[in-house]
């Protein structure tokens, strides 16, 4: 799995000021199994002071509820394959590309977003397609769940042994005893403790009609058998039975049960296959558009970020990091040494020399107020990942 760190910094980085060597500097801490990539970000509408702070706030939540959303389809994929890596990942695209790839051509969708509105608006824009997505994936997930769990139940009673199965297929007519005071019962016996049942049936409650028992159906593991017994006497029949654990079938007789039994286990077939494949599709173009927006969301996250944090004009050089994670982890920490004078008050060094955060209430204030209530960090970045 590849990390990701997206940046911001100052293009008064370097002595020439100049965007290009600003991002050769940030390079030049490049280590193996980590490239940086540049990071195109158009000119947003930035109105206030007071707005922009606003939007840093609920940027931040927006990013939290679109990478949850991403996390939701990818479920989705990884249930739908049955944890199948290689189909998941053949169907975990961006724009039909993978992620990584993504990235590195990554420009600001300008047609579904338009940048020359104002950011709340754009903001309102992508929640409500990540949040519509994101209910949409959901609610299809649902409904297959429903149906799949409906097809394994009819299943189950067909495949079981006979002490639980339907036993539809296996009944008839002649089976069952018609009369005004007399009934069939049905009971599954175990098949070591079949000999004893034949012994003592007869005894196991009142006015069971004697040598009446005969055997329907058998598997490896039940023996099912019909006894003839008066009807008031068959509940009783059915709780002396349990208590012998013999497995009492409270099984009216239906001559086209078996064929509605097939019906409806071929319709459930037939519907959780539809259902697959509508919620494939949707996960699957679910996941692409859910990254893509997530990806603008960050993007609309560190422009904001960085109005804030180096005011205007706006000169600053946007890039990043991608790699393993301790190759982006190394990178990080020695960008946040080499440029932690960016990050005012909240840095100082210790009795060493080296570079150390202060953790007191004004970072925190400094963190609540630019960074969406995140840890404040000497430059912007936003670390993540994506599985």
């Amino acid at each position: 799995m590849s990390s990701y760190l997206l940046l911001s910094l100052p293009s008064s980085i370097v002595k020439s000021g100049h965007k290009d060597d600003a991002f050769d500097a940030i390079n030049s801490h490049a280590v193996p199994d980590a490239r940086l990539l540049q990071f195109q970000i158009p000119d947003f509408k930035i109105g206030t002071l007071d707005t922009l702070v606003l939007q840093a706030d609920e940027l931040a939540k927006l990013d939290a509820s679109a990478e949850a959303a991403i996390a939701k389809a990818s479920d989705v994929l990884k249930a739908i394959f049955d944890g199948n890596e290689a189909r998941i990942s053949e169907n975990k695209h961006v724009n039909d590309k993978p992620f990584q790839t993504y990235l590195e051509s990554f420009a600001w969708n300008k047609v579904k977003y338009r940048f020359d509105r104002p950011i709340p608006d754009i903001v309102s824009i992508l929640r409500s397609e990540i949040q519509s997505l994101d209910e949409d994936i959901k609610s299809k997930y649902s409904s297959y769940q429903s149906v799949k769990t409906n097809l394994q139940t009819l299943q189950r009673r067909q495949q079981g042994n006979l002490s639980t199965r339907s036993l539809a297929s296996v009944l008839k007519p002649s089976h069952f005893l018609t009369s005004e005071y007399l009934t069939t019962a049905l009971i599954a016996v175990p098949k070591p403790n079949e000999k004893e049942f034949l012994s003592t049936y007869e005894t196991l409650s009142p006015m069971i009609v004697p040598r009446s028992v005969f055997k329907i159906s058998e598997d490896p593991e039940f023996a099912l058998f019909g006894i003839v017994v008066f009807k008031k006497h068959a509940a009783e029949l059915s709780h002396k039975a349990r208590e012998q654990r013999y497995i009492p079938r409270d099984v009216a007789y239906n001559e086209n049960a078996n064929d509605q039994e097939q019906a409806e286990t071929k319709s459930a077939e037939e519907q959780a296959e539809k259902l697959w494949g509508e919620t494939l599709r949707l996960a699957r173009t679910g996941y692409s558009d859910l990254v893509a927006a997530w990806v603008h969301v960050k993007t609309l996250r560190v422009f904001v970020e960085s109005v804030l944090r180096y005011g205007l004009p706006l000169d600053f050089v946007a890039a990043c990091w991608v790699g393993r994670s301790k190759p982006i982890a190394k990178v990080r920490e020695t960008l946040e040494t080499q440029y932690a004078h960016l990050g005012g008050n909240a840095y100082g060094r210790d009795k060493k020399g080296k570079i150390v955060r202060k953790d007191d209430a004004s970072v925190a204030e400094l963190a609540a107020g630019t960074m969406g209530g995140s840890e404040y960090t000497p430059f912007v970045e936003y670390y993540f990942e994506l599985a």
